[in-house]
């Protein structure tokens, strides 16, 4: 198999180490971390078309195989978000939430790039008063994120299709601040912090 040689952001080794944990989430905190990990991932698939293949491959290149071992694994960690149908088939512990982190970190990095284009877009479309639909990039963004919610989430409490919009491009302004050379350790304090909310 070919090596490949990532740049230099990329390869800097994160580990579980750089996430701190002072305490552990209580099981109200741990479900709503779940549910806001699964949710930065589903912005992740729709903009940048991110499939369980790239993110086992994140896996494996920072040493979580054992954590997230197959597409099996991974569907467990990501069905066991509060917000999904069916959920409570398996529950997510701190060292799970913390390794798929660190793989959202590496994806988003791995798309900088793409988000940054995307960000750069919905600010010049807001400055001129206009929809971000109207850009193709936003828009099929936008229409991927809408369908892979209501696919995937429960129905008794689905948002307006306005708040399905605010939410994704909320999320896609948080996949730039993911993307940045801190980004596993900005994720991770979010989410501790979002969890007390």
């Amino acid at each position: 198999m070919a090596v490949v040689n990532l740049p230099t952001h990329l390869s800097t080794h994160k580990s579980l180490e750089d996430l701190p944990l002072l305490r552990s989430p209580d099981p109200v905190q741990l479900d709503n971390i779940k549910a806001q990990l699964d949710l930065v991932l589903l912005a992740l698939e729709a903009l940048a078309n991110i499939g369980s293949e790239q993110m086992l491959q994140a896996a494996d290149q920072l040493n979580l195989a054992e954590v997230v071992a197959d597409r099996v694994a991974l569907w467990r960690l990501r069905q066991s978000s509060p917000l999904r149908k069916g959920q409570g088939r398996k529950r997510l512990d701190v060292e799970e939430a913390r390794a798929l982190v660190l793989i959202v970190a590496r994806l988003t990095t791995e798309h900088q790039d793409l988000i940054r284009r995307a960000v750069t877009l919905l600010e010049q479309l807001t400055e001129q008063g206009r929809a971000p639909h109207q850009a193709a990039l936003l828009g099929d963004y936008l229409d991927r994120f809408t369908n892979f919610y209501q696919e995937r989430m429960e129905e008794d409490q689905m948002p307006t299709s306005d708040q399905l919009t605010h939410l994704a491009l909320k999320l896609l302004i948080d996949l730039l601040f993911y993307s940045a050379p801190n980004g596993a350790r900005r994720l991770w304090l979010a989410l501790l912090d979002r969890a007390k909310e």
